[in-house]
């Protein structure tokens, strides 16, 4: 959808979008099944009183994520993908059933870590199941969840096609010797803007904290054909910013790692 930017001579601008009909979405969530995965969180426990993982927030997360779709949507529909040092499928059958994700994470776990990993053969997988969407007069949208620190996602497609969107939250560590964060952000920042159709959004934390993972689904949630630049985006509000100057100070959402923020440089 496409936005248009007002003066209302005041000298602040208006962002409107263009009236029109949002298409039903097809949602593929791919996730990373590198050990970075089973990385315990800060304070979560589990159901079982352990404590919990970042698959385990993951999972927790797109359960939140799918039923709100399905509130606001009926018809919207989800399939699952894991990622190792390839794609491959969980469950290829697009659904609007929320137990078809309870019959993914069934069969989820992390695996062995791979030396590299190829994002082709997900773009290619999405490709296709973008042209069965179009024509059914559907949306697809892929939503990556990266979880790794020292490796660099790499792909290779062409510029001029784009089919679908790409969302990519990236869970990773602080920098360090053997880290890279601000480098694989800056490469799935690329692949965002490489192959989205609409605007994709990259969204980042190295803190295990799951309520910034539950935060960043619920970013999730807006429709790409209604979305501003994620540059323009400024929700959901730290509380800092509501704070008297005087009493403002660094909250523990914040992090930086050399220009937006850590991993924004790194964004968080």
């Amino acid at each position: 959808m496409e936005g248009i930017v007002q003066g209302d001579g005041s000298g602040a601008d208006r962002y409107t979008l263009r009236p029109t009909r949002l298409s039903n979405e097809d949602i593929l969530f791919c996730i990373d099944v590198d050990p970075e995965s089973m990385v315990e969180l800060k304070v979560a426990m589990s159901p079982n009183g352990r404590p919990s993982t970042r698959l385990d927030s993951i999972k927790q997360a797109i359960l939140v994520f799918i039923n709100a779709k399905l509130t606001i949507n009926p018809e919207n529909r989800f399939a699952f993908a894991s990622l190792g040092k390839s794609a491959s499928w969980l469950r290829k059958e697009f659904s609007s059933e929320v137990e078809s994700a309870f019959a993914a994470f069934r069969v989820l776990s992390a695996n062995s870590s791979s030396s590299s990993v190829d994002l082709t053969s997900l773009f290619r997988v999405a490709a296709h199941e973008a042209k069965k969407s179009r024509a059914q007069n559907r949306l697809l949208r892929v939503i990556l969840i990266y979880c790794r620190s020292s490796i660099r996602p790499h792909h290779q497609w062409p510029v001029n096609q784009k089919l679908f969107t790409l969302d990519v939250v990236y869970l990773h560590e602080k920098p360090g010797p053997d880290n890279c964060p601000q480098e694989i952000y800056d490469s799935l920042v690329d692949a965002v803007e490489h192959v989205s159709e609409y605007e994709g959004y990259t969204l980042e934390t190295g803190q295990l904290l799951a309520r910034i993972l539950f935060r960043y689904m619920c970013m999730l949630l807006s429709h790409p054909q209604q979305r501003c630049p994620q540059d323009q985006l400024d929700i959901p509000k730290l509380l800092g910013k509501k704070l008297p100057a005087a009493d403002s100070r660094t909250t523990d959402d914040s992090i930086t790692v050399s220009g937006k923020s850590e991993v924004q440089n790194i964004r968080n």
